[in-house]
């Protein structure tokens, strides 16, 4: 009925292991993000590790101004790292999982 169980259950580690493969080169993957005017630069991993913030001198002044410049620019560069964290790591698990009929999950 399933065929070849052995080989599904390997083919699924396989796919394990592409999965945990891509989560530590995305680990090492760096998205960067400026605020509109270039006054806050962010850099955080694909998996959404923050890694650097600059800001500029002028934003030091004022603590609001200086939480806004950050809420925006921080969401900014988080989403950017998601789409490629997400991107990448359905394609890593759709290239280990094993052809089973009827159960086309990544369409």
């Amino acid at each position: 009925m399933f065929g070849d169980i052995s080989g599904m259950m390997g083919k699924l580690k396989d796919a394990q292991k592409k999965v945990e493969e891509t989560k530590k080169r995305l680990d090492s993957v760096l998205v960067d993000e400026n605020s509109t005017d270039n006054k806050i630069k962010v850099t955080l991993t694909a998996n959404r590790q923050i890694k650097a913030i600059t800001i500029d001198d002028s934003l030091l002044q004022d603590a609001e101004e200086l939480e806004d410049y950050l809420i925006l620019t921080l969401n900014k560069a988080i989403a950017k790292a998601s789409q490629i964290n997400e991107n990448e790591m359905a394609i890593a698990a759709k290239s280990g999982m094993p052809n089973i009929p009827g159960m086309d999950m990544f369409k």
